[in-house]
């Protein structure tokens, strides 16, 4: 028995592996964060398979009917509506339970499309080390939040609705304090609108407010590290 956790694109359908592809033909359930997401993607693929909800609202039984499923033999892909599962995703906490249950269980990575990992490979910003914050709290914890980005040195990445980008710009001014920090801030990844913003958090605040379509789609934040102080010489 077998879990594949299974990437998938997070836009352009194109981005799908061929790995990927073999392995949701083949398996004999799909775990699927929302069925219909997943559902339009297996068309396009044109793959038939038994596909079942999973996602950060299902509820105990629901993985009781996961542990059966693996009981009796059978192979499972797990996906996200986009990018990859387990990642700022509840795929991780449903790996950790059948693991618990099962702990002969072969959970088999089928790597592929990350928006994270996507937007900090075009941001120019060392990347050696990095530090992925996933989207910030709505209300509670979010000032927090900001005040940590301003204190980190290293690289920032973080995803953002397109509902509260401006406000993710102006705390990053304002909260964060980051300054002239420069930032990469990606719109519709990989999609037909993709775009990239390059700047400070106020020269990427005054172009997004030019054209409110550039508030539509869903954003990834990179930021850069913090500029060295010089050492004063003798």
């Amino acid at each position: 028995m077998k879990l594949y956790i299974v990437a998938t694109p997070i836009g352009n359908l194109a981005d799908i592996t061929l790995r990927a592809v073999n392995t949701l033909a083949n398996v004999e359930l799909i775990l699927a964060e929302d069925t219909r997401v997943t559902r339009t993607l297996l068309e396009h693929l044109n793959i038939r398979k038994e596909l079942m909800a999973y996602h950060a609202h299902s509820r105990p039984k629901e993985i009781e009917k996961i542990i059966n499923f693996l009981r009796s033999g059978k192979n499972i892909a797990l996906v996200s509506d986009a990018g990859t599962p387990g990642v700022n995703d509840p795929g991780n906490y449903l790996i950790g339970q059948l693991l618990k249950e099962l702990p002969e269980l072969q959970v088999v990575p089928i790597p592929g499309p990350n928006a994270a990992a996507a937007a900090l490979s075009v941001s120019g910003f060392p990347s050696d080390r990095f530090y992925f914050l996933g989207f910030p709290p709505h209300k509670k914890g979010r000032q927090t939040f900001f005040k940590d980005i301003g204190e980190t040195e290293g690289t920032v990445v973080f995803y953002e609705s397109k509902h509260r980008i401006l406000k993710c710009l102006k705390e990053l001014k304002t909260v964060a304090q980051i300054g002239e920090r420069p930032i990469l801030v990606c719109r519709e990844l990989t999609k037909q609108f993709e775009t990239f913003y390059r700047g400070t958090a106020y020269d990427i605040e005054m172009a997004l407010q030019k054209n409110k379509n550039n508030l539509l789609g869903e954003f990834v934040v990179v930021i850069g590290p913090k500029p060295k102080k010089q050492s004063l010489k003798a």
